[in-house]
């Protein structure tokens, strides 16, 4: 299994869609600059600063554990099983060596919490598998002297379970070992600590997971979809568009979005829904000309709500150029287009005047020089690197796969750095700005109602 490991006193867990997803059988794809290696970058960047400093965590080095969704719940769910591994007992009692001896079994490293995933529908699957299992950590607050320690890790092992060792009662911890009630300078208190596994993200936004019933160890850092639904229906009323179309990737972000996006287009009134056209989850070849198609039969609903992942977005763009309808779609995409340049790369004329949603966000300080300055050499703990630094300058760092006649050129270990970001929401220039900017369109240039 590919994965970034380092080494520390607690270890993270991280999911990033590095790859895209797959097809003829292959579980992953093309390489995600922006969503995949910039994220992943950032997770990185942050352990080194929290790791340097020497207030924050004292004499605690924090690891990490980063593994690659592939822009796939399912095999996502495979590769999530690694964070779970060391709470799975495992029974190697009827297992013996060929000398007759019991397995040196080397029980993997326990995560502690993920960070993860970017794909609603990969959270969500990530989620329900972190939730099913819990393991129990034992705290030990003040001093305790070497032989009682041990007399008391004898009786766990006895026990099996720190619960059993350890009972709580309404007056505070049972005489129970070497432990006593009498507090004074040299008592030590020990507390069973039961835990899941906790699991932050950083883009996945569909309204599910605001369930705290259903999702209650996860957390995110963006805002759900439903305020994403209500301001590209305050947009859309603003432009008078009073008939449109949705489109959605089949899963938990596409069809939770546009279901958002309908449920407050009915509460505010003044739009009305031409038709849903849903993406299949393993689109057929042709599966995207048929969209375009069906988007045609209702030829006065011009404006398209669109809820996708930006592979989808790019196939539906292809199609609607191949369709010969450039200029005849307005486009309103959610935040997984928002300011990528991935979706509209080489596609700049048919996306010419879409309207896209992406949350606030800020620059961290010190990331753009930080990754700018990543090279071959003093990035080998990213073991994705090399084939981003060979994406970025279209360039090969083996001999063997440059083809004679061909225009591509070796790799050097030190390529310009001027192109190596182009931060995502913050295309070109670093600063954040809308993608009608940087397609050279201005705010003074008339949209024209999907009626006309």
């Amino acid at each position: 299994m590919n994965s970034i490991r380092i080494d520390g006193d607690i270890t993270l867990g991280g999911l990033f869609p590095v790859h895209g997803r797959g097809s003829e059988g292959k579980a992953c794809g093309e390489l995600k600059k922006e969503k995949g290696i910039h994220r992943l970058e950032a997770m990185l960047f942050a352990l080194d600063r929290i790791n340097n400093d020497p207030d924050l965590l004292p004499n605690i080095t924090l690891g990490a554990r980063i593994l690659d969704t592939c822009s796939r719940d399912t095999h996502a769910l495979e590769q999530s099983l690694t964070f779970v591994q060391a709470l799975i007992e495992k029974d190697g009692t009827e297992v013996r060596c060929g000398s007759g001896g019991p397995p040196i079994i080397t029980k993997p490293e326990r995560v502690v919490g993920v960070i993860g995933a970017s794909g609603s529908s990969v959270s969500i699957m990530v989620a329900n598998i972190l939730r099913l299992f819990k393991g129990q950590e034992l705290l030990i607050c003040n001093s305790i002297g070497a032989k009682c320690f041990a007399k008391l890790l004898k009786q766990l092992k006895a026990t099996g379970s720190l619960l059993d060792s350890l009972r709580l009662s309404h007056q505070g911890l049972e005489p129970h070992g070497c432990f006593v009630k009498q507090i004074d300078e040299f008592t030590s208190l020990a507390l069973c600590l039961e835990f899941h596994i906790p699991q932050i993200s950083y883009a996945s936004t569909a309204p599910d997971l605001s369930d705290n019933s259903r999702y209650d160890f996860f957390s995110r850092v963006v805002p759900s979809d439903t305020y994403q639904a209500q301001a590209m229906v305050d947009i859309v009323r603003a432009l008078k568009w009073n008939y449109v179309s949705t489109l959605a990737s089949e899963g938990s972000y596409g069809e939770s979005g546009v279901e958002a996006f309908m449920q407050k287009s009915r509460e505010d009134g003044g739009v009305c829904i031409a038709q849903s056209v849903k993406i299949p989850r393993e689109p057929k070849p042709g599966e995207f000309d048929k969209i375009i198609r069906r988007l045609l039969e209702t030829s006065n609903a011009r404006a398209v709500i669109i809820f996708a992942n930006e592979d989808d977005i790019r196939r539906v763009l292809e199609a609607a150029r191949k369709a010969n309808q450039t200029g005849h779609f307005f486009w309103m995409g959610s935040d997984s287009w928002g300011s990528k340049i991935a979706p509209v790369l080489h596609l700049e004329e048919v996306a010419e005047g879409a309207v896209t949603i992406l949350p606030k966000r800020m620059s961290v300080r010190g990331f753009d020089r930080y990754f700018s300055s990543r090279t071959l050499d003093n990035n080998r703990r990213n073991i994705w690197f090399a084939e981003f630094w060979e994406d970025n300058f279209h360039c090969k760092l083996s001999r063997h796969a440059l083809k004679k006649g061909s225009h591509v050129k070796k790799c050097t270990s030190h390529q310009p750095s001027v192109t190596l970001l182009i931060r995502e929401g913050a295309p070109g220039s670093g600063q954040n700005r809308p993608l009608a900017d940087h397609l050279g369109l201005h705010p003074d240039v008339p949209v024209a109602s999907p009626q006309n």
